[in-house]
């Protein structure tokens, strides 16, 4: 039977649950659920970590610093697709396409100006920052984001940036966990 149940997250569904007529049953399948949760969630961490590892190793920061093309600058050109659901003439918000939870949109400035993570910010930079703020602001409501959401900015490799260009990540549809990392 646990087998059965742990190719599908409906039947692990706490709403399912009571189908099971004894508690035992039912403490077992929540615990295995539980357990598969967390083990996900390291899984995608460690992705995280990997990538970033990864991005460092090939030199992404320094090649971004040079000005060589981004993946993202690549979508904001069009030469790679992706599934917009924000742009104007400073940002564009896009679907991850690794996404960390039901709702996961990556907003980004559409002209990096050397501003390849948020510690490479300055004076100059104070509107687009805002203005990246105020998108994601826009972006979670038009999502139903009402009940609450995450904007998430990871900086460097030991904050798991795996692309060398500022991008906030815009989390919710689902009860978030604290702490993040």
């Amino acid at each position: 039977m646990l087998q059965s149940l742990s190719c599908s997250r409906a039947i692990l569904a706490p709403s399912r649950l009571g189908q099971f007529s004894d508690l035992r049953s039912r403490q077992r399948i929540t615990a295995l659920a539980s357990s598969r949760s967390r083990l996900l969630v390291r899984t995608m961490a460690s992705h995280e970590e990997s990538a970033a590892k990864q991005a460092a190793a090939s030199g992404a920061a320094e090649k971004a610093d040079k000005g060589e093309p981004t993946i993202f600058d690549k979508i904001i050109a069009k030469e790679i697709p992706a599934d917009i659901v924000f742009e104007d003439d400073d940002a564009l918000a896009f679907r991850d396409i690794n996404p960390q939870a039901p709702v996961h949109i990556l907003i980004i400035p559409k002209h990096r100006n050397g501003l390849i993570g948020l510690s490479h910010a300055t004076e100059a930079n104070k509107a687009v920052l805002g203005h990246l703020m105020l998108v994601a602001s826009q972006v979670a409501r038009s999502e139903g984001l009402s009940d609450g959401f995450r904007v998430v900015v990871n900086d460097g490799v030991n904050g798991c940036q795996s692309v060398m260009h500022l991008h906030l990540h815009l989390l919710g549809g689902r009860q978030l966990k604290w702490p993040p990392g």
